[in-house]
C-alpha cells in the first residue's frame, strides 16, 4: 500500500557545517540541501535532504527505517588507497532503537561493495528524518544568520546544526508550532522545549457525532443537541485510557518529582516546594486586572443601509465589522450581511455586480448538482465513496435540528435542501466529501439564507475555514487543542495545573466545542449570534479559543472545589449544553483579549496564536507609508484552506 505523504513546509538553501568531530576531514565542507516538514501516514516528520553533489563521501547520516527518528552515523576507516579500499572492510557505527526506546551503539561492518550498494540506495549520506514527537528541544542561535540545533529526547547525539543562510527559520518554527508546543526554557532563552499531544487524538472520531444506542425519534423530542453525549463520552474515555498508561505509571509520584516534572514541562515558572505535601507554582507573567466589557444592541436594517452608497457598496467596512462584533445583527439583516462576512460577496461590490455574481454562482451550483443527480444506479453501485457519502448524509440529515420549525416533520423541504447541498458539496470537494458534523455547520446557514444556492456558497466559505477540522488526520483539531492549552496555562496556571493533574491538560473535553464551533452547546439563536461575531475576524485571530477560555473560566471554581476527576470534568462540561449565556461569554472573552493584549513581554507563542505579530507588522507597514494588508480581508475570497497566519492567506491555526 502506498504511503500517504503531504509536504507541509519546504525550504531550500539550508546548510550543514560538518566539523572534524563529526567525521569530516574537510573543515571548509558545506552541505547544502532542503528542509521539509511532512505528514507521512499520520506522523509529522522533519526531514533534511542534501544536494547530492555537496556531500563528503567519507560521512554518512541517514534515517533508520525501523524507527521514526533513528540516526545512523558512518565513519571512514581513514585515508586509504583506492586498491586497499576495494579489498578492506570499513567499519561504521549505527544506533539501534530497541522496544523500550533505549538507544545503544553497535559496530556494523560493511564490505566496500556493500557500502557502495548502501550509498546508491540512500539519496544522501547527510539526510535525516525525525518524528517531531521524538524532539526534546530546539536551540536557536545567530551567527550572521540563524541556525537551529535539534536535540532528540532519547539520544545523546545531536543532529547537525541547520544553518539558514537564506532565511526561513521563523517560517520553519511557525509551521512546527502547528503540531507541537514550543516553549522557552527558563535556564536558556535560546532554547525551545518541544512537547506534543498524545497520539490518542489521532484516532478516528467517526462515532463522535453518532448515536446508535437510543431511539432517535424519542431522543430528538427530548433534546436534539445532546444526542451525541453517550458516544462522545465513549470516545473521550478511550482517549483517557490511552493517556493513563500502565498501572505502574498511574502510581502517585512524590510531590518533589511532580514539581521537577512541572518545572521541565512549564517553562517560565518558579516552583517553591512546601514542607507539607504539595507545591506552589508561581508564574512570572502578570496579566493585570481584566477590563470590564459591555455589549451593544444588534445592527439594525437602518444602520446597515447607512453604510451603503447609492450603488450598493459597503462604506467604512472596518467600523461596520466592529459594530457587528460588539452587538451582532438583527435577524432581518443576517441573510444579506452573512454573505459579506463569509466572503461570498466582496465588501466593495456594487448591487449590480452582486447580481451578476449570484447568477454565475447559480449556474455553477446546478452544474455540480447535476453531476450527482444524473448518476445511474449502475454507476453508483461502482462508486463506493459516493455511495458511502450519500448514505452518511441521509443518516445525518434525518437527525439534524429536527425540533427547529425549519426542519421539523416528515417530508420537510428544508431537509431536502440540506441533503442536496451536502451532496453537491461532495462534488465540489470530493477529496473531503462528507464527514459527520458538517450538517451541523450547514443547518444554521440554510436556516438564515432560505435559498439553496446562497446557502451552498456561504457553506463553502465556512468550510474553507473549518476544513482541517474534518480532514482524516484531524490536524486542525490537534493544533487548536495545543493552542487552547497554551492560552489557559497563561490565563490561569492553577486551574491548568489542576486539569493536568487529572489527565485533562490537553483539554480533550473541549473537542466538540472546537469541531463544530459550539453548535451543540448553545441554543439555536445563540449559535447565530456567536458565528456572526466570530466571522468578523475581530478582535484578533483565533477569538473562538478565547470563547473556550471564557467558558472554562466560569466553570473552574466548581470543577476545582468539587475536586472533579477526568470523568466528572467530562460529564460537567457535557451538561453545560443549552445552559450557556452567549452575551456573558462574549463579554468575558473580549475582556480576556484586552487583558492579554495589554500585557507586556507576552510570550511569542501567545502572540502567534492571537495574531498579534501579524497586527504589529500591519501597523509597521502603515507607519512606514506602505499600503497595509487588511488582516480581515486576507482570506475573503473563501478559498484559503491551509489555516496558517493570515498575512500569508493561510489563516487560523498557528501556535
Amino acid at each position: 500500500m502506498a504511503e500517504l505523504l503531504k509536504v507541509i513546509f519546504e525550504h531550500e538553501g539550508i546548510f550543514l557545517h560538518p566539523s572534524p568531530d563529526e567525521g569530516s576531514p574537510d573543515q571548509d565542507l558545506l552541505v547544502s540541501g532542503s528542509l521539509r516538514i511532512i505528514e507521512k501516514d499520520a506522523e509529522i516528520l522533519v526531514e533534511y535532504r542534501p544536494l547530492e553533489d555537496s556531500v563528503d563521501p567519507s560521512n554518512m547520516l541517514c534515517a533508520g527505517q525501523d524507527s521514526s527518528s533513528v540516526v545512523e552515523w558512518g565513519q571512514s576507516a581513514g585515508e586509504k588507497s583506492q586498491s586497499r579500499q576495494l579489498l578492506e572492510t570499513q567499519q561504521s557505527y549505527e544506533t539501534e532503537w530497541d522496544m523500550v526506546n533505549a538507544v545503544s551503539f553497535k559496530k556494523k561492518n560493511y564490505t566496500n561493495g556493500e557500502r557502495s550498494l548502501n550509498h546508491s540506495h540512500e539519496r544522501s549520506r547527510w539526510a535525516f528524518s525525525v518524528n517531531i514527537s521524538d524532539l526534546k528541544s530546539i536551540t536557536v542561535k545567530e551567527e550572521g544568520w540563524t541556525f537551529l540545533i535539534l536535540q532528540l529526547k532519547d539520544s545523546s547525539s545531536s543532529i547537525p546544526a541547520l544553518h539558514f543562510h537564506q532565511g526561513g527559520s521563523s517560517e520553519f518554527l511557525d509551521t512546527l508550532r502547528r503540531f507541537a508546543l514550543l516553549t522557552e526554557c527558563p535556564e536558556d532563552e535560546t532554547r525551545l522545549l518541544v512537547s506534543t499531544p498524545s497520539k490518542a487524538l489521532s484516532q478516528s472520531f467517526e462515532n463522535l457525532l453518532d448515536d446508535n444506542n437510543f431511539g432517535l425519534v424519542h431522543k430528538f423530542k427530548r433534546d436534539p443537541y445532546v444526542t451525541t453525549l453517550g458516544s462522545f463520552s465513549k470516545v473521550t474515555n478511550y482517549i483517557y485510557d490511552a493517556l493513563r498508561g500502565t498501572e505502574e505509571q498511574q502510581q502517585q509520584r512524590p510531590p518533589e518529582e511532580v514539581a521537577d516534572l512541572l518545572g521541565e514541562v512549564i517553562p517560565g515558572l518558579e516552583i517553591n516546594q512546601q514542607e507539607e505535601p504539595g507545591f506552589e507554582v508561581i508564574t512570572r507573567i502578570d496579566l493585570g486586572t481584566r477590563p470590564q466589557v459591555s455589549r451593544a444592541e444588534p445592527v439594525s436594517a437602518d444602520e446597515w443601509s447607512k453604510h451603503q452608497d447609492p450603488e450598493g457598496r459597503i462604506e467604512n467596512e472596518a467600523a461596520l465589522r466592529q459594530r457587528i462584533f460588539k452587538g451582532g445583527l438583527c435577524h432581518a439583516m443576517r441573510r444579506e450581511a452573512w454573505k459579506f462576512l463569509l466572503g461570498y460577496y466582496p465588501w466593495t461590490s456594487t448591487l449590480e455586480e452582486r447580481k451578476s455574481l449570484q447568477k454565475a454562482k447559480t449556474d455553477e451550483y446546478f452544474r455540480m448538482k447535476l453531476q450527482w443527480k444524473s448518476i445511474s444506479e449502475e454507476q453508483e453501485r461502482r462508486n463506493s465513496r459516493l455511495r458511502d457519502y450519500k448514505s452518511l448524509i441521509e443518516k445525518d440529515v434525518n437527525r439534524t435540528d429536527r425540533t427547529n420549525r425549519f426542519y421539523e416533520g416528515l417530508n420537510n423541504p428544508g431537509l431536502t435542501l440540506l441533503h442536496d447541498i451536502l451532496m453537491t458539496y461532495c462534488m465540489y470537494d470530493f477529496d473531503l466529501g462528507y464527514v459527520q458534523g458538517m450538517s451541523d455547520l450547514l443547518s444554521p446557514i440554510l436556516f438564515v439564507m432560505e435559498n439553496e444556492v446562497d446557502a451552498f456558497w456561504c457553506f463553502v466559505s465556512f468550510m474553507d475555514q473549518m476544513h482541517q477540522n474534518f480532514e482524516e488526520q484531524m490536524q486542525g483539531m490537534k493544533t487548536q487543542l495545543i493552542q487552547l492549552s497554551t492560552l489557559l496555562r497563561l490565563l490561569d496556571l492553577a486551574f491548568w495545573n489542576y486539569l493536568e493533574s487529572q489527565e485533562s491538560g490537553y483539554l480533550y473535553f473541549c473537542f466538540r466545542w472546537l469541531l463544530i464551533r459550539f453548535k451543540r452547546e448553545l441554543i439555536f439563536s445563540d449559535v447565530l449570534r456567536l458565528w456572526e461575531v466570530m466571522w468578523t475576524k475581530l478582535p484578533c485571530q483565533n477569538f473562538h479559543l478565547l470563547v473556550c477560555c471564557a467558558i472554562l473560566d466560569s466553570e473552574k471554581q466548581k470543577i476545582m472545589e468539587e475536586n472533579y476527576g477526568f470523568n466528572e470534568i467530562l460529564k460537567h462540561i457535557n451538561e453545560l449544553s443549552m445552559k450557556l449565556n452567549i452575551e456573558e461569554i462574549l463579554q468575558k472573552a473580549e475582556g480576556i483579549y484586552l487583558q492579554i493584549r495589554s500585557c507586556k513581554d507576552l510570550p511569542h507563542s501567545i502572540s502567534s496564536i492571537l495574531g498579534f505579530d501579524t497586527q504589529h507588522r500591519v501597523s509597521s507597514q502603515a507607519d512606514s507609508g506602505s499600503r497595509p494588508v487588511q488582516q480581515q480581508d486576507a482570506c475573503s475570497n473563501g478559498h484559503c484552506r491551509d489555516n496558517r497566519p493570515q498575512n500569508s492567506c493561510r489563516g487560523v491555526f498557528t501556535s
